[in-house]
């Protein structure tokens, strides 16, 4: 007679999502109160009834104005820059490509106004290339053309960054398939490179026109504060913070609301699975 012992063996268990240990939100909960809290008490400080009218003086009108022609000129120029930057350094196998990269990501961890330092001494009237430009008439520093050179400065390595990645994600199979088809570079570039990497792209551009919408430092030191002329709605904040705090506050929300708004795109461009 043989008897037969139960299987004890522990059975597999079906996958599902693994769990995130409890102790994990205390520092998640503290790290979102460090940055939704001063956001929160900027809400309680602001006039509402006086909201619009703080907004639409002729100097924030002009700040907002300026701001976002300045933005949109910087963009354009990370884009027709930045997009042949990142394809070489992705694609290109060139020495010293490391060197470059990081050349180029560096405005990302430097103090904006160093880099305002760094274009005043290149652009300026006695500046590297600045003194030359003055002499056919062409003059950059402290105008609204060194608005859109300092934003282009700042915003650029988003936009490279960007880019890269999705070039180096998307691999070079498609392309090489083109190319043996008899398509020539430009033609892979134009009809398959720049389609696979489109989510990226307008990931990148999405981000370097925020950049440029809130850049202070690099602008103030290499472009001043102009009215009219160089003077962006960030500019306009720090001034009338000492001479009208309600002011600065109301167009501090104004450009927060501008932020939240581009990073909505950008979140809703990626779940809708584009990016």
């Amino acid at each position: 007679m043989t008897v037969q012992t139960p299987d004890v063996r522990p059975r597999p268990r079906r996958a599902g999502p693994v769990g995130v240990p409890l102790w994990i939100f205390v520092p998640a909960a503290v790290g979102a109160l460090v940055v939704v809290a001063p956001l929160a008490a900027m809400f309680t400080r602001i006039e509402w009834s006086n909201f619009f009218g703080l907004v639409s003086s002729d100097s924030a009108v002009a700040a907002l104005i300026l701001s976002l022609k300045t933005a949109s000129a910087s963009t354009v120029l990370c884009v027709l820059l930045g997009v042949p930057m990142a394809i070489v350094l992705s694609r290109s196998t060139i020495g010293g490509l490391s060197i470059l990269r990081s050349l180029v990501v560096l405005p990302l961890v430097l103090p904006p106004v160093v880099g305002g330092i760094a274009l005043l001494y290149t652009f300026g009237r006695q500046g590297l290339l600045g003194e030359h430009l003055e002499a056919f008439g062409i003059r950059i520093a402290f105008t609204t053309s060194a608005v859109v050179l300092a934003q282009v400065f700042v915003s650029l390595p988003f936009l490279v960054v960007s880019v890269e990645g999705a070039l180096r994600t998307a691999g070079s199979r498609y392309d090489v398939v083109a190319a043996t088809l008899g398509a020539t570079p430009t033609t892979v570039l134009r009809r398959v490179t720049i389609p696979l990497i489109l989510p990226g792209l307008m990931s990148g551009t999405v981000l370097a026109f925020a950049r440029s919408l809130g850049e202070f430092g690099a602008t103030l030191t290499f472009a001043g504060s102009l009215e009219g002329v160089t003077r962006t709605l960030p500019l306009e904040i720090y001034l009338q913070r000492e001479t009208d705090p309600d002011a600065a506050v109301a167009l501090s929300l104004l450009l927060i609301l501008v932020a939240a708004l581009v990073v909505v795109t950008v979140r809703g461009t990626r779940s809708s699975g584009t990016l």
